[in-house]
């Protein structure tokens, strides 16, 4: 028989351990727990997902979404088709961000079952674990409905005041999901390792417009209908609720914007159909249906997002001369590159935007010569020596084209080496593959091999080796596969480009990185520069070490000779405003501002901001000025910036 001391001290430990698990848990079911600092997968097929598409993939949603403006929020239900690939399941596991789930339900026959459900594992911008347990064993497939809320400040998602927009009389929102931030706007398996149709029911104002990346198939004052037939990923969700209106630019393609620009886009955006018909003839058939183009607000945070049926374009690209328009070229690609052929996770994200990038240059290349594309690609390779000797400086692992992302971030490995590293490789393998016309064969039979897949760098490898084996076998044997893909720093070798249109580009600059004021004004070289070529030739201006004349005077005179100062070409006044900084320009400052706080690209303002942040005298009132706006921008926007500056 047991005695009174022995038995209190074991119900002492028992309560004890009781303590320690309830706290365990209860800090491990809160979404508000420290985030996670231990080097870690995710999961075993995404290192930036929960879900385990191994076992089970989301087949379809059905959305039911209602806008509200004054709160901020996206509230309504999901219902999702669920395919059991395992044997069976008792668990099903998604991705959330800030979202409030109300209520979770398996459907059958008519009836709705509520299941238990706990939200776990928070890791700092890359959110939460939702575990969903099932009633049972399930397998063959099951649907879900899950009734949520997000959050005010949901990471996917920009609420706008009427007098942030350009009409000032009516609010705006708009979403941007790439790269994880669909977590934070429905749970999902957020992941490009699954493909899934929708359809989206959305209420809003009456008085406003609502866009999705899909087809309209209703329409009434405040209730829109739209459906996705072709599997997407979930960061091609997309929503955007304002006054828009459109205007026609083909026989398949709207531009929308404000009332107070939509004419400009549309004549900006005019050969959008020779555009989509290039890249038709070069990938084979557009699956799509519709290619619309949408003109964000200024704050979107990127040059262009490949949505379906509704690309995002940022409101820089209006130069007024079609100067910018290679970025639709790009978009435009992304309908094979990344939308139908998608990489299995941002680990591999090169096989979207290296085969977007190499693709949009055979667009402008068909349309503009070759002299065009191969200009184009060495603006690319200017781009990806900036990225590599000043963002990624710190970071050399980021610049290997098959990045390791245990514990980062895909929004912290974003730069243009899967950009342009990847474009360069693809072109390094065309010359050595017998050229465009061996090549564009092999490129149409990759995207109809895994149309509607998300696979690896591997998969490419391997159907490449199984497509030219026979007839370049001594080609392939020269290709450095471990150097391309895990190799840091520059391409390992440079396509053979013709490089006449670079070449009076960097005569110019050479001339006025050498020569002071005084020789510069009476030497000037006669040849005038293109507008690609004044972005080439600023380029080189901010690479150089040394500028031997550069000053108030000196920039001061390259404005005016150039006539900087009235072009609306966003590249050349961000590339002229690096070099204001670069010159410690004091008095330019305002000037600056106004340009970083105009627009909140990521591609203009973060390296505006690292470089003021990096001049003693101008950093404080960097910081200064990003506190002031910060919550205009994007998250993915203000947090990167933020680490920029050393502040977030």
């Amino acid at each position: 028989m047991i005695n009174r001391r022995k038995f209190y001290f074991i119900a002492g430990v028992i309560c004890l351990a009781a303590i320690i698990w309830y706290s365990i848990s209860s800090v491990n079911y809160h979404r508000n727990l420290q985030p996670s600092t231990v080097r870690m997968r995710l999961s075993k097929v995404d290192p930036s997902s929960y879900s385990t598409p191994e076992d089970e993939v989301i087949k379809n949603i059905d959305l039911e979404w209602n806008i509200d403006f004054e709160r901020h929020v996206v509230s309504g239900t999901a219902v999702y088709t669920i395919k059991i690939l395992a044997a069976s399941v008792e668990t099903i596991f998604l991705d959330v961000y800030d979202i409030t789930i109300k209520n979770i339900a398996v459907k059958t026959a008519g009836t709705e079952i509520p299941v238990n459900y706990f939200v776990s594992d928070y890791v700092k911008n890359m959110g939460s674990k939702l575990t969903i347990e099932l009633p049972t064993k399930t397998s063959g497939s099951l649907v879900l409905s899950i009734e949520y809320e997000t959050s005010p400040k949901a990471a996917a998602l920009q609420w706008l005041t009427p007098e942030q927009t350009l009409g000032k009389t009516q609010p705006y929102m708009y979403s941007q999901c790439q790269a994880i931030a669909a977590r934070s706007l429905l749970p999902c398996q957020d992941t490009p390792a699954v493909k899934f149709t929708y359809t989206a029911t959305v209420t809003h104002p009456k008085e406003l417009t609502a866009l999705l990346s899909a087809i309209r198939v209703n329409s009434t004052a405040g209730r829109t209908i739209y459906e996705q037939k072709i599997p997407v990923q979930s960061y091609l969700l997309a929503i955007a609720v304002g006054a828009i209106v459109s205007r026609q630019i083909g026989p398949s393609s709207k531009v929308w914007a404000e009332e107070a620009i939509v004419d400009e886009a549309a004549e900006e955006f005019s050969k959008t159909s020779s555009m989509l018909q290039t890249a038709s003839d070069i990938c084979g058939t557009y699956v799509w249906k519709e290619y619309d183009l949408l003109v964000m607000p200024p704050s979107f945070p990127f040059g262009g997002m490949e949505n379906p049926c509704l690309t995002f374009v940022t409101p820089t690209l209006l130069a007024g001369d079609k100067s910018l328009t290679n970025v639709i070229a790009h978009e435009i690609a992304h309908s094979w590159t990344g939308n139908l052929v998608t990489n299995v996770n941002f680990e591999h994200f090169w096989l979207n935007e290296g085969f977007t990038t190499f693709v949009e240059a055979k667009i402008v290349g068909r349309l503009d010569g070759d002299l065009a594309r191969d200009f184009h690609a060495i603006q690319g390779l200017q781009q990806l020596k900036d990225c590599i000797e000043n963002q990624l400086a710190d970071t050399p692992a980021l610049t290997k084209l098959v990045v390791d992302l245990t514990s980062v971030s895909p929004d912290d490995a974003f730069s243009s080496v899967p950009y342009k590293k990847g474009a360069t490789f693809l072109r390094y393998l065309e010359d050595l593959l017998g050229g465009p016309t061996s090549f564009e064969p092999f490129l149409r039979h990759y995207f109809n091999k895994y149309k509607y897949q998300s696979i690896t760098s591997d998969d490419f490898k391997a159907t490449l080796y199984e497509y030219y084996r026979e007839k370049y076998e001594k080609e392939l044997e020269q290709v450095d596969w471990d150097t391309w893909f895990y190799g840091e720093g520059m391409p390992p070798i440079i396509p053979n480009y013709n490089t006449t249109l670079a070449d009076i580009a960097h005569k110019h600059a050479n001339f006025w990185i050498g020569n002071s004021v005084d020789q510069i004004k009476k030497d000037m070289p006669p040849e005038k520069l293109t507008t690609l070529q004044k972005v080439e030739f600023l380029s080189k201006l901010n690479e150089a070490q040394n500028i031997v004349g550069i000053s108030s005077e000196w920039i001061a005179l390259l404005e005016t000779t150039h006539d900087l100062n009235k072009t609306k070409n966003s590249e050349i006044q961000f590339a002229f405003y690096r070099l204001c900084v670069k010159a410690r320009q004091f008095d330019r400052l305002d000037d600056i501002l106004a340009f970083i706080n105009s627009n909140f690209r990521m591609k203009f303002v973060r390296p505006i901001y690292k470089e003021l942040g990096q001049w003693s005298e101008a950093r404080d009132i960097a910081i200064a000025n990003y506190n002031k706006v910060k919550d205009q921008m994007m998250a993915v926007c203000s947090n990167q910036v933020g680490k920029d500056l050393g502040v977030a």
